[in-house]
């Protein structure tokens, strides 16, 4: 009997067995990892025939790959003999698949193509049966270059279930002046010991930086704008320095912004006196110079005024795209998360933007940095403190009675404070633990 998870919820409450759980991370992985359209990778990941990308959906690996007619398939990495994972490197290229442990060879798409020893197998075995192909992912679909998948046979179109958090994406690929992007610069990978939802939480969490961040605002502060211990240190003086701005700053200049299915995005509002400033920069004002050659004045002025920090696309990815960064997030087990960072090139930009982005990630992103590692000591003491006997029902509810409405279906904060995100993406997170598919989320017009 299927079971009803809004016993849960209370008005701006949640109940922390949903962060601890394995029952419900069971439930999780099946109901939202297996039905939801899931982030798997960047076609420039596989650009040529042949190049292949191991990912997760969820808990399952699989493949993202190019066959040798160029189509793009995601498929399960598993040996339909013995059920050994085929392909144990993270990235590269191939004619066929062939598993080590006994040989059964697949061509790209996933189909049986040759199995050694063939012979004394039932009689109703064949090479050309589905059943003993390595199972394609039912629907895959590009955004822009953004490959996602979904286990679900139906349900809501990718661009359905996006609505107008395209636009996000959209936002990544237009600063590029070549109007193309690539995954670029490697990947960072870093673990946590606390539920994946935490992660999602804390990314649009506007209230959170002027504490969790205290160390490394106050480094900043005290810091000489004359003294960098290399070319780049100004974006770390620039991050932790923002960070640390009073409440009036992100109540009054930065907004949070959510939408059907689970989406949200935090970012600021326009101000030209920000691209004004920019200008300083000789770097940034190359860059307008090219995006103003192939984009025109208006065109660049309207894509430099799109300000958005981190963009959630629920269940498991996270976009910066004045950074050009992404962060995936892979759920191992309820207390037990991954999260793999990714970096862009903005094809026709200098080059040292993209070394300037590789920078950020360093800084912001990186396992010896400043920001990162705070935020995994918040992430390590959520998971000891729900698992406490302490309070069951914890607070969601700031902003409850003051969040206006959006224009595409969505809802906001009055101020960036608000925890909208959070009751938002739980929203979805009970539409789809209940065994119903979010409604299709309306396009930005």
């Amino acid at each position: 009997m299927a079971q009803d998870f809004s016993r849960f919820f209370k008005p701006g409450r949640v109940h922390r067995q949903i962060y601890t759980d394995p029952a419900i991370f069971e439930v999780e992985m099946r109901h939202i990892f297996g039905a939801a359209w899931v982030y798997v990778g960047h076609e420039s990941q596989v650009k040529n025939p042949g190049d292949y990308f191991a990912t997760y959906l969820g808990r399952k690996p699989v493949v993202m790959v190019r066959d040798a007619a160029g189509k793009l398939h995601v498929i399960h990495n598993q040996c339909a003999h013995r059920g050994a994972m085929v392909v144990a490197t993270d990235k590269g290229s191939a004619d066929e698949f062939t598993c080590c442990y006994h040989g059964w060879t697949y061509h790209l798409d996933g189909r049986l193509k040759a199995v050694p020893l063939n012979h004394g197998y039932p009689g109703d075995f064949n090479l050309n049966n589905p059943a003993v192909a390595m199972t394609a992912v039912p629907r895959v679909r590009s955004y822009r270059g953004f490959v996602f998948a979904s286990e679900a046979a139906d349900g809501p179109s990718l661009e359905e279930s996006l609505g107008h958090m395209a636009t996000s994406l959209d936002d990544m690929v237009d600063r590029a002046p070549d109007g193309e992007i690539e995954a670029a610069g490697g990947v960072f990978r870093h673990a946590y010991d606390a539920n994946w939802k935490i992660y999602f939480e804390n990314l649009c969490d506007a209230a959170h930086p002027l504490f969790t961040h205290r160390s490394s605002i106050e480094a900043a502060q005290q810091q000489s704008d004359a003294v960098h211990s290399d070319g780049f240190g100004e974006i770390a003086i620039r991050q932790m320095r923002q960070n640390g701005a009073p409440y009036s700053f992100w109540e009054s200049q930065v907004g949070i912004w959510t939408y059907p299915n689970g989406h949200s995005y935090l970012g600021d509002y326009h101000d030209d006196s920000k691209l004004v400033a920019a200008m300083k920069d000789p770097v940034f004002r190359e860059y307008i110079a090219a995006l103003e050659k192939k984009k025109g004045k208006a065109e660049t002025k309207r894509i430099l005024e799109v300000r958005r920090w981190n963009s959630n696309i629920y269940p498991n990815v996270s976009l910066m795209s004045q950074f050009q960064q992404l962060r995936v997030v892979q759920p191992i087990s309820v207390n037990r998360t991954v999260v793999h960072t990714y970096n862009f090139r903005l094809k026709g930009a200098p080059e040292q933007m993209f070394r300037n982005t590789i920078a950020f990630a360093n800084i912001v992103n990186g396992t010896g940095s400043l920001v990162l590692t705070d935020d995994l000591e918040i992430y390590n003491r959520i998971d000891l403190g729900l698992s406490s006997e302490g309070t069951e029902w914890l607070q969601i509810g700031r902003g409850y009675q003051s969040d206006q409405p959006d224009r595409y279906d969505g809802r906001r904060g009055v101020n960036s404070t608000s925890e909208v995100y959070i009751r938002n993406m739980l929203e979805a997170w009970l539409c789809y633990m209940n065994g119903n598919h979010p409604e299709p989320a309306r396009a930005a017009s």
